[in-house]
């Protein structure tokens, strides 16, 4: 039954396909994609819905996963974590690093037949960069990738034709950075450097992405079924990719769950293959052989919001994070996530000698670790500043099970250790959780953030004023200079120096409570025997099925 489905899903897609695809088709230059193809379909839970399938848009893990089903960039994560090219046939990088020429494959197609060129790269930085397409992460082209003229084109002082970018053919994509980015290559297997093709994008103006007939694949998937309110998410195999004779699967198919006991029902009834458990199911299935916890690399935090005449206080702050032990809030997840003492996760970016940038342990014990005697002291000093006798604030949080209960200890440890203070959770849907906190219209609430590429930067970046992902507002002058230094400045090709500088830049953080480390998640993982070859990866793309069986 559960196959009869999924194809049926596939075919009544297949029979609906009309718009944009369609049309498209018209003009086809290469192979269409088979989509009777048949094989095994690998069915997997996701905890959250999807914000967009739009490459230039996406801000959600779970969407980059999605995205990066079905289309390639320049270059993509091999399963080991290295960057190995894709859709990048050859790479030429000029002597002093500010000039990147991409010989492309001329093999890729795009779904329609269309091929996929250096001008689809162009209109895709292009887009991304562009004010009118309010990409919130436009800021990866401009203060992270130091693509020339970028930031000017994001402030609307230029046209994003200007942005430093050509193709010189079809086949040849040239880019010229501002200044030279060490660790540029690993930028491009990022959602936002993806290409797209302007003529399909345009023809399907606001509803691009947000249907199978209204995206296009040049990766290893197709997708077949999906609705932004959907529940279900399909894809099959892309028989017109590059790379098809090495990708096994005959599809993957998506339920969205909320709740682990749900997810947890459907695996064990032959439903699902691949869950991620939350709440009480991981405490039932932690000895079952199909357990296979996996470091997440994101770091769940508290985002103060520093408008709030309240929260601006710094010994209040000071107060909340030495009163929450972060062993407990971990215990009581039991998904097997460890407590955070930085800003910086562990495990993902090292120096040129190997050393991780966050080592295991306190990094800040006197910045961030559990002291009641110096919370109740920071909170006598912070009444008596704002003038109070009792405080009563909300907490901000998505609704997911995890995140759920990590706030809810936080609230009942700040409760019973300052019983002049009464919390509110406040749970909203994830996406619903950014706006609100996009918008400036919240006190504090439980944040995240995963790297996207291998480096501090891809934390640090986000609390210089003015970036989309500073949402409490954190102003600190010192701060930006510094991360200035190490992005365009005096200190960007010295590497000892940089990495010394984003060491104190987090100090800052920490010594300002910008923000109030909680948890560095691990994603408690069921995963049937007879699956093999799911990469995971704390970058970018967390999950990628390219050489996975079943």
């Amino acid at each position: 039954m559960k196959h009869f489905f999924l194809q049926t899903g596939i075919v009544l897609s297949v029979l609906l396909a009309t718009g944009c695809l369609n049309k498209s088709s018209e003009a086809a230059k290469g192979p269409l994609p088979d989509r009777s193809v048949r094989g095994a379909v690998l069915n997997v839970s996701l905890e959250t819905t999807i914000d967009t399938l739009d490459q230039q848009k996406a801000v959600y893990a779970n969407s980059f996963e999605l995205i990066g089903n079905m289309i390639d960039g320049l270059m993509q994560m091999a399963d080991d974590g290295s960057v190995k090219k894709a859709i990048c046939k050859d790479e030429i990088v000029s002597s002093d690093g500010l000039h990147y020429t991409f010989k492309l494959r001329n093999d890729v197609y795009w779904s329609n037949g269309e091929p996929v060129t250096a001008h689809d790269f162009v209109y895709g930085w292009q887009r991304a960069i562009d004010p009118a397409t309010a990409s919130e992460y436009a800021f990866m082209i401009s203060d992270i990738a130091q693509v020339k003229n970028a930031t000017a084109i994001q402030a609307g002082q230029m046209d994003p034709n200007q942005l430093g970018v050509r193709a010189v053919d079809d086949y040849t994509f040239e880019v010229e950075l501002q200044v030279p980015v060490s660790y540029f290559d690993q930028l491009l297997y990022f959602c936002t450097f993806y290409p797209a093709n302007r003529a399909f994008v345009e023809q399907c103006g606001d509803k691009y992405a947000t249907s199978p007939d209204t995206c296009l694949a040049n990766g290893a998937f197709l997708l077949t079924e999906y609705s932004p309110t959907g529940k279900s998410i399909s894809f099959i195999k892309n028989t017109a990719y590059y790379g098809a004779s090495s990708v096994r699967l005959g599809g993957l198919h998506y339920e969205i769950l909320s709740s682990g006991e749900e997810a947890l029902r459907r695996y064990q009834n032959g439903q699902l293959d691949f869950v991620e458990l939350s709440g009480e199911a991981v405490e039932k299935m932690k000895s079952s052989p199909d357990f296979k916890p996996v470091d997440s690399g994101f770091l769940y935090y508290i985002t103060f919001n520093f408008d709030d005449p309240v929260l601006a206080n710094k010994n209040l702050r000071k107060a909340f994070t030495f009163a929450v032990d972060r062993e407990r809030v971990t215990t009581e997840m039991a998904d097997g996530s460890a407590a955070a003492y930085a800003a910086i996760p562990r495990g993902f970016a090292f120096s040129q000698s190997g050393t991780d940038f966050t080592p295991a342990g306190v990094e800040f014990p006197d910045l961030c670790s559990y002291n009641p005697a110096k919370a109740r002291e920071h909170f006598a000093l912070a009444l008596k500043e704002l003038g109070k006798s009792r405080l009563s604030l909300e907490l901000l949080t998505a609704d997911g099970e995890a995140q759920v209960i990590a706030s809810t200890s936080i609230k009942n440890q700040l409760e019973s250790l300052f019983p002049a203070l009464t919390v509110t959770i406040r749970a909203v849907p994830k996406s619903e959780r950014r706006k609100i906190m996009s918008s400036g219209k919240f006190q504090f609430g439980l944040n995240n953030w995963g790297p996207d590429y291998a480096d501090p930067m891809t934390y640090l970046a986000m609390w210089v004023t003015g970036n989309d992902n500073n949402q409490g507002n954190y102003f600190n002058p010192a701060y930006n200079a510094l991360i200035a230094s190490c992005t365009d400045g005096e200190l960007c090709t010295k590497i000892n120096e940089r990495w010394q500088a984003l060491k104190d830049a987090e100090r800052m953080i920490m010594d300002d409570v910008a923000i109030m480390p909680i948890y560095q998640k691990c994603n408690a993982n069921l995963i049937k025997s007879n699956v093999r070859n799911v990469a995971f990866h704390a970058v970018a793309i967390n999950r990628i099925y390219k050489n996975t069986t079943k």
